[in-house]
């Protein structure tokens, strides 16, 4: 199920959104134009080792560029892939905008980078020893996703379905199956080793989302909203 587009409009410019994605594009085309080993040597730098946030082992001091706590927060610029940046970008910009509005800018960049952190921890928690770096932007966006559910389940999405087709469904369900997806993918993970999807910081960052939702948002937005559909029936 890929979410293409909602039925909820905003009432002023995501100008955060559209710079964190701005950020997110401009790390990966970093990357991507650094050779190999440097490439490499940029991922353990700036993405977060659960490892190293816990003190349980060290980078060599030459690969040492900032303190290891501040890497929760890089590592949620840095992505993996085109399709790892395209897909989270694509998800950040279609609730992103909404949980901004709903907040202001302001809050909205604390709100993000705040959950990203605890996304980041509940995956190094799951496995405080890895030394695999973690990177992108899924936990943040996870909480962005916990905060649409609360406040617009009642939208739209156009989402395409393989075989189906492009269809309309309420925003509850495709962030439910989301997270129940997110919930039996974690599950199945564990005890495994190596790289792969960090599912538990998608599970923490969308519970994050859903805790601290009611203390970013403006008041005057309620929660299960009906939204403001731009859509005709």
């Amino acid at each position: 199920m890929i979410p293409l587009h909602d039925d909820n409009p905003t009432q002023q410019t995501p100008i955060v959104t559209m710079i964190l994605i701005g950020f997110c594009i401009a790390a990966f085309l970093h990357q991507v134009n650094l050779p190999r080993e440097a490439a490499e040597r940029f991922a353990f730098q700036y993405g977060a080792i659960p490892a190293v946030v816990f003190g349980q082992a060290s980078l060599p001091e030459e690969s040492v560029a900032i303190p290891a706590f501040l890497t929760l927060m890089t590592s949620m610029f840095l992505h993996g892939s085109w399709m790892h940046l395209l897909g989270n970008m694509l998800y950040l910009w279609i609730f992103g905008n909404n949980i901004e509005d709903a907040m202001g800018h302001a809050k909205f960049v604390v709100f993000y980078i705040l959950s990203g952190i605890l996304a980041a921890l509940s995956h190094a928690l799951t496995d405080p020893s890895s030394q695999v770096p973690m990177v992108g932007a899924s936990g943040a966006i996870s909480a962005v996703l916990g905060a649409y559910l609360l406040l617009f389940p009642h939208a739209h999405v156009l989402v395409l379905l393989p075989v189906i087709g492009i269809i309309r469904v309420a925003a509850g369900i495709v962030l439910g199956m989301w997270f129940i997806t997110q919930l039996i993918s974690g599950g199945m993970s564990v005890g495994a080793t190596g790289g792969g999807v960090a599912f538990f910081a998608h599970i923490g960052g969308f519970i994050a989302g859903m805790i601290l939702i009611g203390l970013f948002k403006r008041k005057d937005v309620r929660f299960f909203s009906p939204g403001r559909s731009t859509w005709s029936s």
